[in-house]
């Protein structure tokens, strides 16, 4: 049975992982005979933001792993003990937190950069060829992990595109249902929510990115 590492950055669309896209990822891996295990750098979060008024909460903290243990009913572990070689495959989930806790593409755009801890763990997945999914604007992260031309998308937001292509991603435009596959990295990616406008939508796309990050498992 494939074994998947499936990485969050917080919980809550605005300043963690997506839910929905979590959710989905979980319950794709689980109905298409893998398992899981979820993991989450214990850092501070870029910021807390009020999910019902969008607003700033200017003088709370929190922390990305204890977040993200939200998600999986307290199931997650610190990156810092993923382990490449207990795992088939590599997965991360989107939202916001992708951009601004697991990298800072929210923040500093064209000059952004990837957290130490997360560049370490999807590397290692890179080194020893093992397939891997990005979701969202996860794909952001692709162009610093992956060597320059690696394929992938975040949909059909052309500025958005063209900061990461000019670190090096070969984008290609991709519709919510579908996914754009790198053979040559066996590298998975799908735009969900940043395309989707309902969660039966971003379903359509995640569901087909694991189907063949597990087909490129061995």
């Amino acid at each position: 049975m494939k074994n998947i590492a499936v990485i969050l950055s917080g919980c809550g669309v605005y300043d963690g992982s997506e839910v929905h896209e979590a959710v989905l990822t979980l319950l794709a891996i689980e109905q298409q005979g893998a398992t899981y295990s979820c993991f989450a750098p214990n850092i501070k979060q870029h910021h807390v933001i009020n999910h019902l008024n969008g607003e700033v909460s200017k003088d709370e903290s929190r922390n990305v792993l204890v977040e993200a243990a939200r998600i999986n009913r307290g199931d997650v572990e610190d990156l810092m003990e993923l382990r490449e070689q207990d795992f088939d495959a590599i997965i991360f989930v989107g939202g916001f937190g992708a951009a601004k806790n697991l990298s800072s593409f929210a923040l500093d755009n064209d000059n952004y950069s990837v957290n130490q801890q997360v560049l370490i763990a999807a590397k290692a997945f890179v080194k020893v060829e093992k397939p891997a999914g990005y979701m969202c604007i996860a794909p952001a992260l692709l162009p610093l992990v992956y060597p320059a031309g690696v394929k992938g998308t975040i949909g059909k937001d052309n500025a958005t595109a063209e900061l990461i292509s000019a670190k090096g991603l070969t984008h290609i435009e991709c519709g919510v249902g579908n996914v754009v596959v790198d053979e040559a990295h066996k590298v998975v990616s799908t735009p969900a929510y940043m395309l989707a406008d309902s969660i039966s939508e971003a379903a359509m796309g995640i569901n087909k990115l694991v189907k063949y990050v597990l087909a490129f498992c061995k």
